[in-house]
């Protein structure tokens, strides 16, 4: 999931009934120890000298969401190692892909700036908390992973230019529109980066987004809430409702709607 400094990195783990602290995990090529088990996840130990981004990469698969199936014996990195993933990804960090981005190609980008819209870009590393269901009873009650964002001051500078001659300000998916909302809890729009822990719920007040591209999410999920929290829980139940009956196609590799 995430590089926390030297040798050490956070993971999802299957079979953690069996994950004890202190045994060690054979890699090829690698060997790591488990330092910490966590309430979802745990921290594994590698060698300070330990290539693991390398290792990723050799012997790793694009980690698509468990509801996209292949074929038994097709790698899962086939196709899915360019399709699963946007054209303005640039930096190594998330778990998975911010679906809306998927909809976007560069034909697609210049269309709409020679049409005048204006694109700008901010980085979040989407974590498990865009999978894992709320399981509480009361939404309230759950937790949500922290993020690892980067909020650049190109960005910044063009949403107070957007501002200023009375434009909106688009999402291209909750992934953004959280960056978004983050940063606009304190006085104003500034350059920033560290950790993005927002949990929109309904009743949020949305003080910088004011137009949502997103594709039709899980039920008991975090975004789920979040559109309910961005158009309202009728509207939302409506979408799903005409999707349902149009058989648009959910999820990840799924069509998108666009709300405001």
């Amino acid at each position: 999931m995430r590089h926390l400094g030297g040798g050490t990195w956070e993971a999802l783990c299957n079979g953690m009934r069996e994950i004890r602290e202190g045994i060690s995990i054979q890699f090829p090529g690698e060997t790591a120890r488990i330092a910490k088990r966590c309430e979802d996840t745990v921290i594994l130990e590698f060698s300070p000298s330990a290539d693991v981004p390398g290792l990723l990469d050799r012997e790793g698969e694009v980690p698509l969401p468990p509801y996209i199936h292949r074929d038994k014996g097709e790698s899962r990195a086939e196709g899915d190692s360019s399709s699963y993933q946007t054209v303005f990804a640039r930096h190594r960090g998330a778990v998975a892909a911010p679906t809306a981005g998927l909809h976007f190609t560069p034909e697609l980008l210049r269309c709409l700036q020679e049409k005048g819209v204006r694109s700008t870009f901010v980085t979040l590393h989407v974590g498990p908390g865009t999978f894992l269901p709320v399981r509480a009873l009361d939404a309230r009650q759950h937790r949500i992973h922290s993020e690892q964002f980067f909020f650049p001051r190109e960005a910044a500078q063009a949403l107070a230019q957007t501002r200023e001659r009375g434009g909106r300000v688009v999402a291209a998916g909750t992934t953004v529109a959280r960056v978004l909302e983050h940063v606009a809890l304190g006085s104003a729009l500034h350059e920033a980066e560290g950790e993005c822990d927002l949990y929109v719920l309904p009743g949020h007040k949305f003080r910088c987004v004011d137009a949502l591209i997103t594709n039709f999410h899980l039920p008991r999920s975090t975004l789920l809430l979040f559109v309910a929290a961005f158009i309202g829980r009728e509207r939302i139940l409506e979408a799903y409702r005409e999707a349902i009956e149009r058989q648009y196609r959910f999820y990840s590799y799924g069509d998108a709607m666009f709300l405001h």
